[in-house]
């Protein structure tokens, strides 16, 4: 079998799986520049995605295949954070305001979006998002509410009076984010509401593979499929990554991250050979 370079972020569900000699495990930092180069270039044969870089991908007709894993995921209603010299501000006072994201396809970014809508009447066209960064697909345009800034992060937006809120993910929460408060009140019951309305938990990455290594090596990535779901049980097709695929695209089609709405059936049908090997 082909030792197959294989593109992970470290976890506790990879560790053991990166000390496997069948595999070559490049190190990318940060993490998510390497979905760029993965939808650009194919520069890796298994890759770790953000699930709205690999919708917007599909639709431009990247060969690429979803393989049904949840690398990472969570809920989303503390990723929308303020200053706390700040005067209080509240989710739906976000119409007509400034709101900082590192891109506008970042996958936290799509999740806040929805919920802003969803829970708090806010469109994302009635904001104007701020970014830092440039989308992972080279082709996609954003909407005209879309604007770039020269600021380091995201952070720095905010701390710098460009923008009245920002969107900041885990990780960043942790790092450039230190210090900042939540908009929504009591986010973790926020989230729990969510989680219980809709029956599944937001992904923001998952895992795809090049369609010309599944054809020619399925033998490979299957094993490769089978030592990740060892770590995570919860891999496969379930209902609940259905259900939350299908609110990405739903989402993804209201904020325009994509212009038409994503096939998640076609997206099952591309992905059977896992749940075969299952």
């Amino acid at each position: 079998m082909t030792k197959l370079n294989v593109l992970l972020g470290d976890y506790p569900h990879t560790a053991a799986l990166k000390q496997r000699a069948e595999w070559r495990f490049p190190q990318v930092t940060p993490l998510y520049s390497a979905f760029a180069r993965m939808v650009r270039n194919l520069e890796f044969d298994v890759c770790e995605m953000a699930l709205a870089t690999f919708l917007q991908a599909r639709e431009v007709g990247v060969p690429i295949t979803l393989i049904p894993v949840v690398m990472i995921g969570g809920t989303h209603h503390r990723s929308l954070t303020r200053s706390p010299d700040a005067p209080p501000l509240a989710p739906g006072d976000l119409a007509g305001r400034r709101v900082g994201v590192r891109s506008y396809s970042q996958t936290t970014g799509m999740w806040v979006r929805g919920i802003l809508r969803e829970d708090y009447g806010v469109d994302s066209s009635q904001v104007t998002w701020v970014t830092t960064e440039e989308p992972h697909v080279a082709s996609y345009r954003e909407p005209g509410n879309v604007g770039r800034s020269t600021a380091a992060n995201v952070a720095e937006l905010l701390r710098g009076g460009q923008v009245d809120a920002a969107v900041l993910g885990p990780r960043a929460i942790g790092g450039q984010g230190q210090g900042l408060v939540p908009l929504v009140e009591d986010a973790e019951a926020a989230g729990r509401a969510w989680v219980e309305r809709h029956g599944t938990t937001p992904i923001n990455h998952t895992l795809v593979v090049r369609d010309d290594v599944l054809r020619q090596d399925a033998d490979s990535v299957i094993e490769l499929y089978h030592a990740l779901k060892a770590a995570l049980p919860d891999a496969g097709w379930t209902d609940s990554f259905a259900a939350c695929l299908e609110i990405a695209g739903r989402y993804s089609l209201e904020q325009e991250l994509v212009r038409t709405p994503p096939d998640v059936r076609e997206i099952e049908k591309a992905a059977a050979i896992f749940g075969e090997a299952a």
